[in-house]
Order: structure tokens, then sequence, then C-alpha cells
């Protein structure tokens, strides 16, 4: 159970991006650029949500939860921040390599990823301080 808890949820992006672009998109390149959800305003304008925008918004969800996550400490926090150093190099390799990996959607979703190491590792270290200065003192209030 305490592995599972550790896997981070930017890799559910990774894997629906490469679901979605190595089926729906293989065949239609345009499948990003799609409106996912359509809605008419009061203002008379359309508002349409692309299966892209959909995405990333998912990811941006994932990384509030991965950033909640990185408050944690212990043996769980690290191997949580040892996968999300892993989601990202996988996320790098990809973009580096694969043609449906290059594009604005994946390297933002790569960004995201990357964020999540470097906010994870911060806040890690930053709440570690916070309890070793609060674990020596000299007695005195």
């Amino acid at each position: 159970m305490r592995l599972f808890s550790a896997i981070p949820f930017t890799l559910f992006s990774l894997l629906i991006y490469n679901a979605l672009a190595f089926t729906a998109g293989a065949d239609n390149p345009l499948f990003w650029s799609e409106p996912m959800v359509s809605i008419a305003m009061v203002s008379g304008a359309t508002f349409e949500l692309l299966a892209s925008d959909l995405l990333i918004t998912l990811g941006l969800f994932f990384l509030f939860i991965e950033i909640l996550k990185a408050t944690r400490i212990g043996t769980t926090a690290l191997l949580d921040h040892m996968f999300s150093v892993l989601v990202f190099v996988a996320y790098l390799v990809e973009f580096l390599v694969l043609q449906q990996a290059a594009t604005s959607l994946f390297f933002i979703l790569m960004a995201i990823a990357l964020i999540d190491v470097i906010a994870g590792f911060s806040i890690s270290i930053t709440g570690a301080r916070r309890d070793v200065s609060f674990g020596h003192g000299d007695g005195h209030l």
C-alpha cells in the first residue's frame, strides 16, 4: 500500500496523453484541438474547452495533489520524490525521441512534471529544516 501512495499523479497525465496520442491522435493529428465541451455563454459567445485544454487542466489538478503529498515526511515521501524524477525523465525522453510528443501540449505537461519535482524537494527540505530547528533548542522559551 505504501508503494501505491508513492506513485506520482503526474504519471497519469503522461499515460493519458500517450493513450490518446497513439490511438485517437495517431489517425487525427488535430485531435488535441477538437472541442470537448461547448457552452453558450450569456454574452452570446461560445466557450469551447479543447482536448488539450482539458488535459492541461487535469495535469494542473494532479500537480496540486502532488504538492499536497509533498508535505508528508518519511520513506513514502522519499519514494514519491524518486518516482517524480523518473516520471519527469520519461517525459523528457519522450519529448526528445517521439514524434507524437513534439507538441506544445506535451511540453506544458512536461513542465508541470518538472515543477512537481522542484516543488516536492523544496517543500520537503523546508519541512525537514523546520523539524530540525524545533528539535534543537537550548531549553529556554
